[in-house]
């Protein structure tokens, strides 16, 4: 992908969490990665999304350094960058404060598969980390809030799961590519607020199967996958 190309998708990516209603004022972030340059491009900081543009997203380095002066990058660039060199498969990164995952965040509340909604994206429970401790706040609060997502996947496939719920803060979701990472943020909404629903109906819901997990999740992204056009 040439540097214009990741621009408008990084630039993309940020509009649609505004046209999905995942963000309000300037809350929110998304950025891509250009693997090869060992570039990241993201949204500046509090720039208001109606005045975005291509040009204006910040290229970064993989240690979270902006590598032009014309805009400071997002406060959330070091958690970025972190997930980035945790997450070698991933291609985008998107941060919201989407109010139902937002709310399970809050709540120290993973989301299992209740459905098959869920695991058409999600092969598994989206998980919470950890609450920081006072001295992770202290030392470095937004390379730890990578570093505890890091962690929290230590044992799982950020492919095969691509979000997280930070707990007290909110949600970071992943995917191959800037776009594929903004679809993805619109699904962990759909699924949390759909969830949140159950609770309200039953505190202890019950998760669906593995059989019925595993059947809807690898349709989409097994080996053998069937779901869409040009399948066999």
């Amino acid at each position: 992908m040439s540097d214009d190309d990741l621009r408008h998708a990084v630039l993309r990516a940020n509009l649609d969490c505004v046209n999905h209603g995942l963000v309000v004022s300037t809350f929110g972030n998304a950025s891509g990665i250009d693997r090869a340059a060992g570039r990241i491009l993201i949204k500046p900081s509090g720039v208001p999304y109606d005045r975005l543009s291509a040009g204006d997203m910040v290229a970064c380095d993989l240690d979270g350094r902006a590598l032009d002066n014309r805009l400071r990058p997002s406060s959330d660039l070091q958690t970025h960058a972190v997930l980035y060199r945790a997450f070698p498969g991933i291609g985008g990164v998107v941060h919201t404060h989407s109010t139902y995952a937002t709310i399970m965040a809050q709540a120290r509340r993973p989301i299992p598969c209740l459905g098959t909604t869920h695991a058409d994206y999600f092969h598994g429970t989206i998980p919470v980390t950890r609450d920081l401790t006072p001295d992770e706040i202290a030392r470095d609060y937004v390379l730890m809030t990578g570093e505890v997502i890091a962690e929290t996947f230590a044992a799982l496939d950020p492919l095969a799961i691509p979000a997280v719920l930070v707990a007290g803060h909110g949600p970071f979701v992943w995917g191959r590519t800037p776009d594929e990472a903004a679809h993805n943020a619109l699904i962990l909404e759909e699924v949390a607020r759909m969830a949140w629903h159950c609770m309200v109906l039953d505190p202890a819901p019950q998760p669906i199967t593995q059989a019925l997990l595993d059947r809807h999740y690898l349709r989409k992204h097994g080996a053998g996958a069937t779901y869409g056009q040009g399948q066999p």
